[in-house]
C-alpha cells in the first residue's frame, strides 16, 4: 500500500508546489512508483510536470464523473504519473458542499490507486477549504513547507488546528511527515533565525534538508520539467534529492 503525503501550507509563496513536484520526481528517480495529485485549481503542479488536464482531471474525479484511474496521465519523468487539475477545480469547492461524505471524496478516489504506487504526493491549494480538508482526510501524513522569511510561522497555528480537527473527526491516523525549510539563504541572519525558531517549535519534525534560494528552481516549471531533469547538478536538485532520501529513511526504507 502506497503512502499518501499531503504537501500543504495555506500561506502562498512558500514553495509548496515546487516541493510537491520535485519530491515526487526525486522519489521516482530512486525507482519508486509515484503519483502527483494536483489539488490546486491553479494547476501549476500539472503544468510544471509537463501534463495538461484536458477533459480528465481531479475535478471530474471528485464529482464522480470519472474514476481516478482513467484521469491519471503518465509524465515524461520515468516512474512518475500525474492526476492533473486546472481552474475548473475551483468550482468543486462549491459543488462538493451539497454532496454526501464530501470530506471523503478524495480518499475514496485514491484508495484504488494506493496499491499501484509507492508514494502519492498531493499538492494542496493555499487555503484551508474543502479541497485541503479532502487531501488531509485522504493522506497518511502532512509535509509542511515553511519559507525562511519574516513571519514564517504566520498562519501555521491555523494549519495545525485544521490538522488536529481532521485527525479528531475524519482521519485519526493522520501524522506530520515533517517540516521543510525553503528559500534558505545561509548568508543572512534572518534565515538562520527562522531555522532556529522553526526547530524550537517543531523539534524533531524538521527535516535536516533545507531548500536554498535557487534560480534554476524558479526556471524549471517554465520548461515543464522537475528540477532533477531541468538541471540535475543544481543546488535545488541536490536539495530535493536529499529530501527524498530523508522521506524514504523516515518511512523505514534503506537509503544508499
Amino acid at each position: 500500500m502506497g503512502k499518501i503525503i499531503a504537501v500543504t501550507n495555506q500561506k502562498g509563496g512558500v514553495g509548496k508546489t515546487t516541493t510537491a513536484v520535485n519530491l515526487c520526481a526525486c522519489l521516482a528517480e530512486r525507482g519508486k512508483k509515484t503519483l502527483l495529485v494536483d489539488a490546486d485549481p491553479q494547476g501549476n503542479a500539472s503544468s510544471g510536470s509537463g501534463v495538461q488536464a484536458g477533459e480528465k482531471s481531479l475535478y471530474e474525479v471528485l464529482l464522480g464523473i470519472a474514476t481516478a484511474e482513467k484521469c491519471v496521465a503518465v509524465s515524461d519523468t520515468e516512474n512518475m504519473s500525474v492526476l492533473p487539475s486546472d481552474i475548473r477545480l475551483a468550482a468543486a469547492e462549491v459543488e462538493l458542499v451539497g454532496l454526501e461524505r464530501r470530506e471523503y471524496r478524495m480518499r475514496a478516489a485514491l484508495r484504488p490507486l494506493a496499491e499501484r504506487y509507492d508514494y502519492i504526493i498531493i499538492d494542496c491549494p493555499p487555503s484551508l477549504g474543502l479541497l485541503t480538508v479532502n487531501a488531509l482526510t485522504a493522506a497518511n501524513s502532512v509535509l509542511i513547507p515553511i519559507q525562511c522569511e519574516y513571519y514564517a510561522l504566520e498562519g501555521v497555528r491555523s494549519l495545525m488546528d485544521t490538522i488536529s480537527r481532521v485527525k479528531r473527526g475524519l482521519n485519526p491516523a493522520l501524522d506530520v511527515e515533517g517540516v521543510l525549510l525553503t528559500m534558505f539563504d545561509g548568508r543572512t541572519n534572518l534565515s538562520l533565525q527562522v531555522v532556529a525558531q522553526v526547530k524550537k517549535h517543531f523539534k524533531s519534525k524538521v527535516f535536516a534538508t533545507t531548500v536554498p534560494r535557487n534560480v534554476r528552481l524558479g526556471e524549471a516549471p517554465s520548461h515543464a520539467l522537475p528540477i532533477n531533469r531541468y538541471d540535475p547538478r543544481s543546488t535545488g536538485a541536490e536539495a530535493y534529492r536529499s529530501l527524498a532520501r530523508e522521506v524514504l529513511a523516515r518511512n523505514g526504507e534503506r537509503v544508499k
